[in-house]
């Protein structure tokens, strides 16, 4: 089927209607798995320390800021972008608060097993929920976290080939048709609700607790904060960069030893693996701690 006929776009429209009466938000998407409406801000020249538009300014076109779960936002998305023929579900929002589980099975990579090792060596068991089928035969699994958990996007953190969908990610939905085929549910997920995350691989995911500072009301910030937030701040590309220069200025005003593990987990909290970011950590002390 062409990706321009009527009828794709149309199938699209429903089952992202289908999905937005369900909860879930959602967003229309190109035959490329990405959204299918550019940004209004393509063209503008950043301005020096301006915050990126979320959707503030009205206009569509923010990828996954646009999802909604009202039918005629729904329809006024799709409407916008006619050559539409898949959609996405933004995953971190309520109700669902949804949690994607991405496994990957190209190639020599198996993810289903890895999880499956996981789950042994972590104590915890997958309960049935909504599983997706791609086009490359990898799986998608459906998990809701708690509300007051933010869960990072990650890929291949855990293990190779599995990716996890968290705040600010979306989910291709069932039903969308790509440049490679098309999404399906998996036998046994349809009209399945999805199931809690276990707490056990949700510590995985999720991102370490900071350590809690016992402060005066009021009173200032623990020593050390903001270097702590400059590394959450940290976007991909920068955030070795980011860890390095904070654990430096950590070491040369010596609250290395003090900030060590928070700077980590705030890396970790970012993307990096632990691995790097205490090798990152190690390398600034070296470089700071020379005689």
């Amino acid at each position: 089927m062409a990706f321009s006929d009527r009828q794709t776009a149309t199938l699209a429209l429903a089952h992202a209607l289908s999905a937005a009466e369900r909860g879930l938000p959602v967003i229309p998407l190109s035959p490329t798995k990405l959204p299918a409406l550019r940004s209004p801000h393509h063209d503008d020249a950043p301005a020096p320390g301006a915050a990126r538009c979320r959707g503030e300014c009205g206009l569509l076109g923010h990828g996954v800021h646009d999802a909604t779960t009202d039918p005629a936002g729904v329809r006024a998305l799709f409407a916008a972008a006619p050559w539409a023929t898949g959609y996405g579900i933004a995953c971190g929002r309520p109700p669902h608060h949804l949690i994607g589980v991405d496994l990957d099975t190209k190639g020599e990579t198996d993810a289903v097993a890895a999880l499956r090792e996981l789950a042994l060596r972590h104590l915890f068991t997958l309960p049935p929920t909504v599983t997706v089928v791609t086009p490359s035969g990898g799986r998608h699994l459906w998990l809701t976290g708690p509300p007051d958990v933010v869960v990072p996007n990650s890929a291949s953190r855990l293990a190779p080939g599995i990716d996890i969908r968290g705040t600010g990610g979306y989910l291709v939905g069932p039903g969308s048709v790509t440049a490679h085929g098309a999404y399906r549910l998996a036998e046994g997920s349809a009209g399945r609700d999805p199931a809690p995350c276990p707490r056990a691989l949700l510590a995985l995911i999720a991102p370490p607790q900071q350590a809690r500072h016992r402060t005066a009301p009021n009173g200032p910030p623990p020593r050390g904060a903001g270097l702590i937030h400059f590394v959450l701040a940290a976007h991909e590309g920068q955030r070795n960069t980011r860890l390095f220069w904070a654990a430096c200025r950590a070491y040369e005003n010596g609250l290395g030893d003090t900030l060590a593990e928070q700077l980590i987990g705030a890396a970790v909290r970012t993307g990096l693996t632990e691995e790097e970011a205490r090798a990152t950590v190690a390398s600034a002390a070296r470089l700071t701690t020379r005689a």
